[in-house]
Parts: structure tokens; sequence; C-alpha cells
């Protein structure tokens, strides 16, 4: 089968890297734009057009796909199916139209939650105890098309975004050949989405602020779900800081909330709204990663400090 992929980041590529595998005849990949990052400002590739160059597999980088001309090129490609991963950009309705196969689309949530940009974090952010990747027939709205499979996995404590979208990207891998193939045999029909729906917003930075009146249990569940970007931010004596890693070390408990606790072995004690915080990891900005107890007695910091609110 003739497949046109879109998608852009590292959760895209066991997706390509399956289709390959699996023998459907991948005829071009669509992805964003090189972009400047870091401090170095170097212009750097997408994670998909790596991958896809490594297999020889032509690369579209447009700047936008609403025009004219680039419907025209995929159209020329006769593709049997677009795939779309993480690409970033809502397809135009003239190009869903274009293969007979459809458009499908993977997902990294159980639809209809957490439709939209930041899926995996949102779900660690509010706290669910469960997510999972869903593959769907795209439509012209935003993740509103029917299901065609889905897949649970549980939000573990230790998970963060990153080690959650790892694990989502290879299952909703593994979701998308099972999905084609099972359209091509007919044992996959498209089912509409039913039940509550949810929005998942794309993240900016101020989304990791910290805020020392949440409960404990909040304040762990932000960390990890904006984790590695833009992590779980607060400051302390005008030094802004990122947590990395933390703990509960108390669900409910009477300490004021942003102060210090303790230090007990590696860890520094913060109080929060409700409960004990565990800074295990930071780092301070310009500084390495330390511990939360290196980053304390580096300071001279001691019982009843506060971290500034925020």
């Amino acid at each position: 089968m003739k497949i046109v992929f879109f998608g852009t980041p590292d959760f895209a590529v066991p997706s390509l890297k399956k289709l390959i595998e699996s023998g459907e005849d991948v005829v071009s990949v669509v992805t964003q734009p090189d972009r400047v990052k870091g401090r170095g400002h170097t212009l750097s590739a997408p994670a998909v057009k790596e991958y896809a160059i490594a297999e020889g597999i032509p690369v579209l980088q447009p700047a936008g796909i609403r025009s004219e001309e680039f419907l025209r090129t995929i159209a020329g490609m006769k593709p049997d199916m677009i795939v779309v991963v993480a690409y970033g950009r809502i397809i135009p309705p003239d190009m869903l139209a274009l293969p007979q196969k459809g458009c499908i689309n993977v997902h990294a949530s159980l639809l209809p939650k957490y439709r939209g940009a930041a899926p995996i974090q949102w779900s660690i952010v509010r706290g669910e105890k469960k997510t999972g990747v869903t593959t769907m027939l795209m439509d012209s709205g935003l993740d509103t098309g029917d299901i065609l499979l889905m897949e649970e996995t549980e939000i573990l404590p230790e998970d963060n975004a990153m080690t959650l979208g790892n694990r989502l990207s290879e299952m909703g891998a593994d979701l998308l050949i099972a999905t084609i193939r099972g359209i091509v045999s007919g044992a996959v029909r498209p089912v509409s989405q039913a039940g509550e729906s949810s929005y998942a917003p794309i993240i900016r930075k101020e989304d990791g602020k910290i805020g020392w009146s949440s409960t404990t249990t909040e304040i762990f569940n932000l960390i990890r779900g904006m984790y590695p970007w833009p992590g779980g931010q607060c400051a302390f004596e005008g030094e802004k800081i990122t947590i990395i890693k933390s703990r509960v070390a108390a669900a409910d408990s009477g300490e004021t909330a942003g102060s210090i606790v303790k230090i007990q072995d590696d860890e520094l004690h913060v109080g929060t709204g409700k409960g004990i915080l565990a800074l295990m990891e930071l780092k301070p900005e310009g500084k390495k990663t330390m511990t939360g107890a290196a980053f304390a007695r580096g300071r001279h910091i001691r019982e009843g400090m506060q971290f500034e609110r925020q």
C-alpha cells in the first residue's frame, strides 16, 4: 500500500520505522521545517526527517500545507493512505479526501479524552491513573475522528512525560500496524467517539510554574508532567530553579506552603498547601543538576526559610 507519512518529533519515529519494517510502501515523508535550537542557535532537523533520510525516503518540509501547489504534489503521489503521527499541523479537508483508504492518525490518549497538542503531559499533570494510544480516521475537527483501535497503559508513579511518551510511541507504532492490517482485512471498522471529552492545549513555559499552595500530589504530578520541558519551575532568594525529580514525603501535614521543613539524606523537604514534597534532583539556572540536599547545603539553607511565591 502506498503511504505518505506526516510526522515530526521523536514520538513519530517508531511508527515510521514499523511501517517500513512491515513492508508498506512509504513514498514520501512530510515533516516540519528545520528549527533553530539551543544556546548556539544551530539549525536542527526533525527526528523524522533524519530517520527518513537514513532510510532513503524522500522528505518534504513545506512552510505550510494549505497551498494548491502542495495539495497537487501529494495528489500526484496517489497515496492509498496518509498516516499522521504528531505532525504538528491540522491537515486540511482537501488533503484528507485524497487517499482511498483515508487518513489515519495515532494519538497519545484514550480519545475523546485529551484531544489536542499535549495529551501526554496533561494526563500526568491532571493525575490520571491510566492513558493509552488511539488510532482514528481523521476528519476536519481537532482529534474528533472515528476511533479505529485503542490500547491502554497505566501511568506509573515513576513516569514523567518523557518515559510515558517513549512507551506510548512504541505502543502507537504497534497499534498503527494492527490498524492498517485490520482495515485491509475488514476486521477494523470506524466507531464514533463516545464519552466525555477533554482538551490538552500546547505546553507553554509558564505552565511549569509551581504554586506551593497546591497539594503535594498536585505539585508532584506537575513536575513529572512538565519534564523535560519546561520543567517544574520555582525560585529561591532570586535564583531560578527547575525541579527535575521529587516524591511525596507526606500527603497531609500542617507545614507552611513553600517553607523548608528539613534536609534528609539527599533530599530537601518543602511544605505545600497540603503535605510535604521531597525535592530529589533540581537544576539551578545556569548550573548542573544536583540533589536537593546539595543545593540546600551550598546555600546554607535552614529550616523555616521560604521558596518564593509565584
